[in-house]
């Protein structure tokens, strides 16, 4: 696997660790880590030996705890969105889409593009010491890497607005009860509880979760384009050795080989 600058990509097995690896800055998104991130996940996406990825921050204080402002500095109005831009479709709406699952390990600060680059993940866990917010609004901007959009499906409206309105951040069992984090555990539980959901995801079929992540997704955008993708696609499954491995598994009372 390459060598990068700003994150480490390390693999055991069948499953990736990707850190952001900025700890001194608490772990703040700058362009060189966008672009390393976006380079990672070719790599990954075309590795057909990868399972499954957990998503982390170096360190015990932050996950992602924003972009990194300094850049902000003397951006026009065109160069502020190519950059907002390139964090949409190179990065965050590459995760939410990524064929293969994607869990936040959020062990920390989640604040601006760290909480849109978790909420872009298929799942996220917690520790117990993770706080979340979208602060844009104190530097006179609002979000821009997909904030706008995420938090209200996951949180709904209200809240969402609030959080963007207020820019305050809630803590990791508020984050629970509105649904914007799947679980909490303690900060030394983190990554073993990843990886025990990554254990278990891979036991099924590699090729329906990838079938269902994109049914799940084009719905998001489009609910009736969503009913005809799943259509679809379960049919479309029918014809993968991975439908046949399970039906003949499941008439044989036998757990199946995918």
């Amino acid at each position: 696997m390459k060598t990068f600058q700003t994150i480490i990509v390390e693999r055991e097995k069948a499953f990736v660790t990707l850190t952001i690896n900025r700890e001194s800055k608490l772990n703040a998104l700058n362009q060189e880590t966008l672009h390393e991130l976006a380079q990672a996940l070719d790599l990954l996406e075309n590795d057909n030996a990868v399972r499954g990825i957990v998503l982390t921050g170096a360190g015990e204080k932050a996950f992602v705890a924003g972009a990194d402002i300094g850049e902000f500095v003397g951006l026009s109005i065109g160069e502020a969105k190519k950059k907002a831009a390139y964090g949409h479709f190179h990065i965050m709406d590459r995760i939410q889409s990524f064929p293969k699952p994607i869990i936040a390990a959020v062990n920390g600060f989640a604040l601006g593009g760290g909480l849109e680059l978790a909420m872009a993940c298929h799942i996220r866990v917690a520790s117990d010491n993770a706080k979340f917010g979208l602060p844009e609004v104190s530097l006179g901007i609002i979000p821009g890497y997909g904030g706008t959009q995420r938090l209200p499906q996951l949180v709904g409206r209200g809240k969402a607005l609030e959080m963007i309105m207020t820019g305050d951040m809630i803590d990791a069992a508020e984050a629970l009860q509105w649904g914007l984090v799947n679980r909490v555990v303690s900060l030394a539980e983190l990554m073993s509880a990843c990886r025990e959901l990554l254990d278990k995801i891979s036991t099924r079929s590699g090729q329906a979760i990838s079938k269902a992540i994109t049914a799940v997704q084009t719905g998001l955008e489009d609910s009736r384009q969503g009913q005809r993708r799943e259509i679809e696609l379960f049919g479309e499954s029918f014809g993968t050795d991975d439908c046949k491995e399970g039906v003949q598994a499941f008439l044989e009372r036998r757990k199946p080989n995918f």
